[in-house]
Parts: structure tokens; C-alpha cells; sequence
């Protein structure tokens, strides 16, 4: 009993630790932005890894995503006769749920692997060393660039997943199911407000600060030689989908309390 009281404690000390140098991270990178110049050229090219080549992962996972759960739910509907809520269904779910989480996911797995990569390949290489040698700071040259193309890339990406995600179910459940037109549309409109557009934007927010200083931080702490450059992006993913799904909990919770039905 003791032996597992002592694991539990020490695992809780590095939950905290690493918790705590996410945080220092977070801090330091923040302060950079507004402190000293941007490397606008870093910042385009990153903008156009995680933000342009990312968009055909996330509007193919998207798209499938809404025609298969229109598809599922109308298969559940139909027998209650409820056929027409179809679209409030998907509308909402997309927004609130499945277009910020999976999103994340997907993102996470792709830009969050190769951040961590790349810069874990500049650590055990020594170039990191040689920025500071120059009298570059690190975080400046390295991860302000990857957290200001996240942050303007990820609630984008968002917003076109839940589009094509919600005109996958429309295809699907009135072109293909059958669904009345109108009333899919008039049931989707009624239940899908402004509340919904705020949460998605919000979840794909705070997911995109979660992958890029999670995938950051395994990338400038990565051990030497080819093993700690190979974990390193496993970790990252591994680490930043967790974070995603268990943090989409809390703010599913804190942001139903923030903007209440009706705003």
C-alpha cells in the first residue's frame, strides 16, 4: 500500500513539473510576442505548414464525419419519427463537439509530430546551441513563430470543418435520406445559434496553444541521438490528443456556464 501511495505521489510530481514548465513555456513565449520583434518570414512559413497544408486532413475528416452521423442518427430518428431534427443534430454536434475535438486530433497528429521533430532534430544537432551562441533566444527564433500561426490557424481550420461537416450531413440527409428540405434547414436554424460559433472557435483556441506548446516542449527537451529525436514526436502526439480529450471536458463545462442559452 505504501509502495503504491509513493508511485502515485511521485507520478503526481511530475504531472505538476510538467505542468509547470508548460506554464513557463506558455509565460516566456507570450512575453516574447509583445517584447520583441517578430520574425514575420518564420511566422509566414509556419503559417503556411500548419494552417494551408493542413486543411485536406481536416475538411476529409470533416466531411466524413458529418455524413456518417447524419446518416447514423437519421437510422436512430427515423424509428421515433423524428427524421426532421436531423440537421439540428449534426448542426450542433459539429460546433460544439466533433469539429473542435477531431480537428485538434488531427492537427495534434500532424503538426504537432513534425514541430516536435524538427526542433528536437535542431537540439541533439546543436543548433540550438549555435542560435544562442549568435545571441538568438530560442524561444524567439524557434516557438513564437509556431504559437502565432497556430493561434490564428486552428479556429480556421475549425470553422472549415464544421462547415463541410454540416454540408456532408445536409447531402447526405436530403439528398440521399431523403429528408425533407425545408425542414431540416428550418430545424437547423432554429437550434444552432451564435453560442455554438463561440464554443468551436474557443475549443479550437485553446487546443491550438495545448499542440503547439506540448509538441515545443518535447522538441527543445528531447534527448540525444536518434532514439530521443524518434520519441520525441510520439510523445507530443501521444500527450497533446490526451490533453485535447480530457480538456474538452472542462471546457465543454466552463463554457456552457459563459455563454448561457440564448447568447
Amino acid at each position: 500500500m505504501q509502495g503504491l501511495i509513493r508511485h502515485l505521489g511521485r507520478n503526481a510530481l511530475s504531472f505538476f513539473g510538467y505542468f509547470g514548465e508548460l506554464v513557463l513555456l506558455a509565460v516566456d513565449s507570450f512575453r516574447s510576442i509583445f517584447t520583441s520583434p517578430i520574425r514575420w518570414k518564420l511566422f509566414f512559413r509556419q503559417l503556411l505548414e500548419v494552417g494551408f497544408r493542413s486543411q485536406l486532413v481536416v475538411l476529409v475528416t470533416g466531411g466524413f464525419t458529418g455524413a456518417v452521423f447524419a446518416a447514423q442518427t437519421y437510422f436512430q430518428f427515423h424509428r421515433l419519427g423524428m427524421d426532421t431534427a436531423v440537421g439540428a443534430v449534426v448542426s450542433v454536434s459539429m460546433f460544439r463537439e466533433l469539429g473542435p475535438v477531431l480537428t485538434g486530433l488531427m492537427v495534434a497528429g500532424r503538426v504537432g509530430a513534425a514541430m516536435s521533430a524538427e526542433i528536437g532534430t535542431m537540439k541533439v544537432t546543436e543548433q540550438i546551441d549555435a542560435l544562442r551562441a549568435l545571441g538568438v533566444y530560442p524561444v524567439d527564433y524557434l516557438v513564437v513563430p509556431r504559437v502565432m500561426a497556430m493561434m490564428i490557424s486552428m479556429p480556421l481550420l475549425v470553422a472549415e470543418c464544421v462547415g463541410l461537416g454540416i454540408i456532408a450531413g445536409y447531402i447526405m440527409g436530403v439528398k440521399l435520406l431523403e429528408i425533407s428540405d425545408a425542414y431540416y434547414l428550418d430545424y437547423m436554424f432554429t437550434f444552432t445559434g451564435l453560442r455554438d460559433i463561440k464554443m468551436a472557435l474557443s475549443k479550437g483556441f485553446v487546443f491550438a496553444l495545448l499542440i503547439v506548446f506540448i509538441s515545443c516542449h518535447q522538441g527543445l527537451n528531447a534527448k540525444e541521438g536518434a532514439e530521443g529525436v524518434g520519441r520525441a514526436p510520439t510523445e507530443a502526439v501521444v500527450i497533446g490528443s490526451l490533453a485535447i480529450l480530457v480538456t474538452n471536458l472542462f471546457l465543454t463545462l466552463l463554457l456552457n456556464a459563459i455563454f448561457p442559452a440564448g447568447v
